[in-house]
């Protein structure tokens, strides 16, 4: 058994996505429960979300969704996962995402992913844990956003390199050998 087992995956709920994202996030599903895995994510049905989800539970492993009443509400969570917890709030969310799991991917995606993404490396940033954090860069979404924080460091915004806190895999290949 590995010692990442529950993998966090943040990544996009948008069904408008390209279909190679969609794929992507199914990739990292059945990658998840081909390790013996269980996935750890936002709750959803929709978007690469619910794709990675999806996936996860066509080949036979656990899924936990973690959601906060809000969008409960707005009947966005998947019906089907193995255990789905709810949330009051966004950050306990977050917190109970970040509780649950052993290692961190960031898949393509929008605000949301971002705002996990830069939680999570904030935390581990501040010690608050030591977790593995992994950016799946597929076909070079995240290279802006690599350079952006390579320039907040040439520009002093940064006490330090943010390099040691997050390892950038281009390929899901790159991300299974990481995750062994």
């Amino acid at each position: 058994m590995s010692k990442y087992q529950n993998i966090c995956v943040y990544c996009a709920s948008s069904n408008r996505v390209d279909p190679k994202y969609t794929k992507l996030a199914r990739d990292v599903g059945t990658f998840i429960a081909s390790s013996g895995r269980t996935l750890v994510y936002g709750g959803g049905h929709v978007g690469l979300m619910g794709a990675a989800a999806d996936a996860t539970l066509d080949g036979g492993a656990d899924v936990i969704g973690v959601i906060p009443q809000c969008l409960m509400d707005r009947e966005v969570a998947h019906k089907g996962l193995t255990s789905l917890h709810i949330t009051k709030t966004m950050q306990e969310r977050q917190q109970q995402m970040a509780d649950l799991s052993d290692a961190f991917v960031m898949l393509p995606g929008g605000l949301g992913t971002l705002a996990e993404f830069f939680e999570i490396i904030t935390w581990k940033h501040l010690g608050l844990h030591d977790k593995p954090v992994f950016i799946l860069n597929a076909f070079g979404y995240w290279d802006l956003l690599l350079d952006m924080l390579v320039k907040a460091g040439d520009e002093k915004f940064l006490y330090e390199d943010t390099s040691h806190l997050f390892t950038v895999c281009n390929t899901l290949g790159d991300l299974k050998v990481k995750l062994s």
